[in-house]
């Protein structure tokens, strides 16, 4: 075992062809990738005015939500929105990313389609200042109600 690799860039696999890779039915740009290296079998990007479709294609098959958490790219102007599922008859863990500008995060919300997001995306909200578009209620969940900061960016300062 060498100890000194120095690459360390997440392998994925190839896709598979469509008549093998077991969600190419769907209309989703969705890749297998290496479990082991990614924490799920299946990766797709979309738009953000995808994602309430990618919910809705993910609901029809049997997934469940597990997440739905942000990433700050301040480098690239970008807010990540990462939107994790699961199958829990077949096990597969599926990660569908978005992006949109970090000066204007927004995305539509997925709550409608799975009634769970309604926390997931007010955590996101108060934590990232992620604005999802038609959430029911997207007020403050954890930190105080008068709150006017978003302490996951990469640029919080506590004071």
């Amino acid at each position: 075992m060498n100890i000194n690799n120095t690459n360390t860039q997440p392998k994925v696999a190839p896709p598979l062809p469509a008549a093998e890779h077991p969600l190419a039915h769907l209309a989703l740009p969705l890749e297998r990738v290496d479990y082991a290296r990614r924490g799920v079998h299946f990766e797709g990007h979309v738009e953000p005015a995808q994602v309430v479709l990618a919910a809705a294609l993910m609901e029809q098959e049997g997934f469940a939500l597990d997440a739905v958490t942000g990433v700050d790219w301040p480098q690239d102007n970008q807010m990540e929105i990462v939107y994790d599922y699961f199958h829990p008859a077949l096990g597969w863990r599926v990660a569908i990313r978005t992006r949109v500008r970090r000066d204007l995060p927004e995305v539509p919300s997925i709550s409608h389609v799975y009634p769970g997001a309604n926390w997931h995306e007010r955590e996101a909200w108060e934590f990232f200042g992620i604005h999802f578009s038609g959430h029911p209620n997207l007020a403050p969940l954890l930190l105080p109600d008068d709150a006017d900061y978003h302490p996951l960016r990469k640029d919080f300062a506590a004071a």
